[in-house]
């Protein structure tokens, strides 16, 4: 099976599946207009300088993006248990073939995410320059990597039945330990945490909406590191898989 043929098939079905487009699209996005539209005219939160509709678009941006991402994993967790991986095995399709679709799949979500999220900012009255648009798409993009490999990693060693509780908390602490809710300072024990976390270097390539530069070398080791930690696990994790079947 080649890589055109399996991509179509999976893109295909992910968006056929109504209930799983719904919590993923509409979540984060009725959250934002839950929170931002009853202060769309707050150009000055909390003393900042800041709209509160771009600041809490750039704080959805980082957490509606890994949920979206992660949720590869949901739907892998549910493929193997329909025994839908095992037929998989059993055709032409090579393992890369596999993990390039589930990154497209993963990205794609991500895209109609930010896609959604920036109209409903710029419906909110959010303006920004083209290239800080550009710009923080960009690094936003690139800090999903990690989290794609993280997603299959976690799709392939949790079951069906209790891969809700287990993203659901992954990302909720991911997101605490990032500072998507709240700033992490510039010391103590959250900001080290966080630092060595992927999704606060997700919520620094948000923030450059707010001003930021995305991230420095610090960020690139990070971001480098857990993509390459990540990608292993999930590696084994899918051949461990595949022995069991």
């Amino acid at each position: 099976m080649t890589f055109t043929t399996y991509a179509k098939y999976e893109l295909l079905r992910t968006f056929r599946n109504r209930r799983f487009l719904i919590f993923a699209f509409g979540f984060p996005l009725l959250l934002y207009i839950l929170i931002a539209a009853p202060n769309r005219h707050v150009h000055d939160l909390n003393g900042s300088g800041i709209s509160a509709p771009l600041y809490f678009m750039v704080g959805l941006l980082a957490f509606g993006t890994m949920n979206a991402m992660l949720s590869t994993g949901a739907r892998i967790a549910a493929e193997r248990g329909v025994g839908w991986n095992r037929q998989l095995r059993i055709t032409p399709l090579s393992p890369r073939t596999y993990f390039r679709t589930k990154v497209l799949t993963g990205y794609a979500m991500c895209l109609i995410t930010i896609g959604l999220l920036y109209a409903a900012g710029a419906a909110l009255g959010v303006r920004l320059d083209a290239g800080n648009w550009v710009k923080m798409t960009w690094f936003i993009l690139i800090g999903l990597i990690p989290f794609a490999a993280l997603g299959i990693f976690i799709g392939h060693v949790i079951t069906s039945e209790s891969i809700g509780p287990a993203l659901g908390g992954s990302t909720a602490l991911l997101a605490f330990l990032g500072g998507v809710w709240f700033p992490l300072g510039n010391h103590g024990a959250l900001h080290v945490i966080g630092q060595g976390l992927p999704s606060y270097w997700l919520v620094q390539a948000a923030h450059i909406g707010l001003g930021g530069s995305g991230w420095g070398t610090k960020g690139w080791v990070v971001i480098a590191a857990w993509t390459i930690g990540a990608t292993i696990l999930a590696r084994r994790a899918y051949v461990r898989d595949t022995k069991k079947a």
